[in-house]
């Protein structure tokens, strides 16, 4: 089979010849995108990462597509929709990062509560050992809303546990039993807002999330709480978490995730390239707003990226290459 890689380092590539070394492999270490369609379009496989949008426009390009195999948890890049009406399948990388990416939200965390960043950064940039400024607060004893009770919310609310926090947790399909037996208690959003000094949301981006938090329940928000947000960038309205940054009604914001952060990655090639639509332009100055803001941390999507889970990812995907060439059988997405 003719099976293409997108996004792919040096490492994973040898990895991979070796794995399929009886098939006609393509590798490119760059994103899959409008303006870098590689010549060859007659792939029967492709392979990306979350940074490859495979929306209509993209996926007709290669008229042979049966399987996208998708090296991540996460699916929204892909329309799902236009795959199932041409009879591609899509794989996908289930609970590689649990841990993973549970650890890296709590590390937003100590670094939000007690501005670790900030006093790193006062050392090293001005060599200044001064307190002042840099008063933090502990979490043990405080209450953590989790908003999304799956694999990584679950694991979260295990180190939660140890960090001796009250947990509350909204999730649409609830967990009683976990609930029980991780001594933490579902309540609705709205609940979970008024009552969370810390909120962490660990939900998948589908429909439904969009905009989760919002203008009309941002305001709902315990004052003085601190949000953290390791799932996707527009379950969050970027626009009213501003206004409730600025206000001052929340304290602080740490995230991975952007909305369209693909564009404030890449702003060049997008302005010079792509014709946008307002509301990515406008996503894109709010983006940069909040990178300016002292009370936000941001980092670059780099909450999946330890060596064990990269090194899940691949195994992963590879299983699911090779089930869907023998037998079929692979992680699916079900759209």
């Amino acid at each position: 089979m003719k099976i293409a890689f997108f996004e792919l380092k040096d490492w994973e590539e040898e990895i991979v010849k070796q794995k399929f070394s009886e098939d006609d492999l393509f590798f490119s270490k760059e994103k899959l995108e409008s303006f870098n369609i590689p010549s060859q379009k007659d792939f029967d496989i492709i392979s990306v990462f979350v940074g490859s949008v495979l929306d209509k426009e993209m996926l007709s390009n290669f008229p042979n597509l049966k399987f996208v195999a998708t090296r991540s948890t996460g699916f929204d890049h892909i329309d799902l929709a236009y795959c199932k009406k041409k009879g591609i399948k899509v794989g996908y990388v289930p609970g590689y990062g649990v841990n993973t990416v549970a650890e890296y939200a709590f590390g937003l965390i100590l670094n939000l509560t007690r501005k670790i960043y900030q006093s790193i950064d006062q050392i090293k940039e001005h060599g200044d050992f001064s307190l002042e400024g840099l008063q933090g607060v502990d979490i043990k004893g405080k209450t953590l809303g989790i908003i999304g009770t799956g694999r990584i919310g679950k694991e979260s609310i295990k180190i939660a546990n140890g960090f001796g926090m009250n947990i509350i947790a909204y999730d649409l399909h609830p967990n009683e039993t976990h609930a029980v037996e991780q001594n933490y208690k579902y309540v609705s959003l709205e609940d979970l807002l008024k009552n969370s000094d810390i909120i962490t949301i660990h939900a998948p981006y589908t429909k439904e999330t969009h905009y989760l938090i919002n203008e009309d329940n941002f305001q709902l928000i315990k004052k003085g709480a601190f949000l953290v947000n390791t799932a996707r960038g527009a379950i969050v309205q970027t626009e009213a978490l501003i206004v409730a940054l600025k206000s001052g009604n929340l304290a602080g914001y740490a995230t991975d995730v952007l909305e369209d952060e693909g564009e404030v990655k890449d702003e060049l090639n997008y302005l010079t390239k792509t014709r946008l639509k307002d509301d990515v332009i406008k996503n894109m100055l709010y983006n940069h707003i909040l990178m300016e803001m002292p009370n936000v941390l941001i980092t670059p999507h780099n909450a999946f990226n330890s060596i064990e889970a990269l090194q899940r990812i691949l195994n992963t995907t590879m299983e699911n290459i090779k089930g869907f060439q023998s037998d079929g059988q692979f992680a699916e997405v079900k759209s």
